[in-house]
């Protein structure tokens, strides 16, 4: 039986498209990953894009959305939910209920990054690379074997082992 990861974050254009992308690469069929925004931006992020068509990623269905869709009674089981939100950037993170493990892998969001294509295109392939490195290290875990604390403690400490470099001002 698949493991249902829902990941979130506000605009579900960047880093939570970035994940569930990851994810379904590196974990199908043992992952399934989604994505889902509190405040949908409506379209992907051309940048992510990019981004996982260079390293090899498949892009195809994925799309901005809310993440009111995995709430309904249509919606996919779910056995994971992790937030991306940045509190150290003031990122709003979203709230959803349900019967999961919850885990917090917070990051930068690289669609608010100004400046140079150059500087955009850096800050979204570390985006990728950590996000690569966190669901690698989720797909090594004997999830299964996990009882919910336990599971969530190893989330809490995959998210600590990869997190983000701060940039120097």
């Amino acid at each position: 039986m698949a493991i249902h990861v829902l990941f979130l974050c506000t605009g579900n254009s960047a880093r939570s498209i970035l994940s569930e992308a990851v994810l379904n690469h590196l974990g199908s069929p043992r992952f399934v990953a989604y994505s889902g925004g509190s405040k949908p931006a409506g379209r992907v992020h051309p940048q992510s894009l990019a981004v996982l068509t260079a390293a090899g990623i498949p892009t195809a269905g994925l799309r901005s959305k809310n993440f009111d869709e995995f709430a309904g009674d249509n919606a996919p089981p779910l056995d994971l939910v992790i937030t991306l939100c940045d509190s150290a950037q003031l990122d709003p993170c979203p709230v959803f209920l349900g019967d999961f493990v919850r885990a917090h892998w917070g990051l930068p969001d690289p669609a608010g990054v100004r400046g140079t294509p150059e500087e955009i295109a850096a800050a979204f392939e570390q985006t990728l690379a950590i996000i690569t490195a966190r669901t690698g290290a989720l797909v090594a875990l004997p999830v299964e074997q996990f009882d919910r604390p336990a599971l969530a403690a190893a989330l809490a400490k995959i998210a600590d082992e990869h997190a983000p470099t701060p940039v120097s001002a």
